[in-house]
């Protein structure tokens, strides 16, 4: 086993784990209707953080499997490892993403058929359980980080999938929309 690396206060942990996703979402809601810098000429392509992002969710993606294989092999050094890694690209992430809704004008799915519902669909539950993960996310690192591995443990069971799932559609709803992006250079 680890040894923890931080001392156990949860009602520091608690206001703290809430404050940051409070503001998060905060952020994310209101830069959705407010884009104070979209038509700004930046000298490249704003879409290219919509690619950043695409990347990010995806390398989140393996290093979550990684991560659950090295901790079903009791490696779990290099899981904690991975595990941080994976956090220090969401946050990375999320800078991008609001970044990219600062910047870029939005864009309308166009496709129709079938497919328009399949994105849809993606979209929507992706929206909803990236509102919620992440004081899951946080909540789950902090019980590792004080070395309640069994309370880690249970919140890993729920936070890892869904986690996984958010990840995962990123690329998806980045890969459905990124046709109907309007170069802006």
């Amino acid at each position: 086993m680890l040894t923890p690396v931080f001392t156990k206060n949860d009602k520091k942990a608690k206001a703290l784990i809430w404050i940051v996703s409070f503001v998060v979402f905060g952020a994310v809601a209101f830069l959705t209707n407010f884009k104070p810098l979209q038509g700004v000429d930046f000298g490249f392509n704003v879409h290219l953080l919509a690619l950043f992002n695409a990347v990010i969710n995806g390398t989140v993606s393996i290093l979550l499997v990684w991560a659950l294989i090295a901790v079903k092999n009791k490696q779990f050094v290099l899981h904690k490892n991975l595990m941080l890694i994976a956090i220090v690209l969401s946050v990375l992430f999320l800078v991008s993403y609001i970044g990219h809704h600062l910047m870029a004008p939005e864009t309308k799915y166009g496709g129709g058929g079938t497919m328009r519902y399949v994105y849809f669909f993606i979209l929507a539950t992706h929206i909803i359980l990236a509102t919620i993960i992440l004081p899951f996310i946080l909540f789950t690192a902090y019980r590792s980080l004080i070395g309640e591995y069994e309370q880690h443990k249970k919140l890993a069971r729920y936070t890892w999938p869904l986690w996984l799932y958010v990840s995962v559609t990123g690329v998806l709803v980045y890969w459905f929309i990124s046709p109907y992006y309007v170069p802006h250079l």
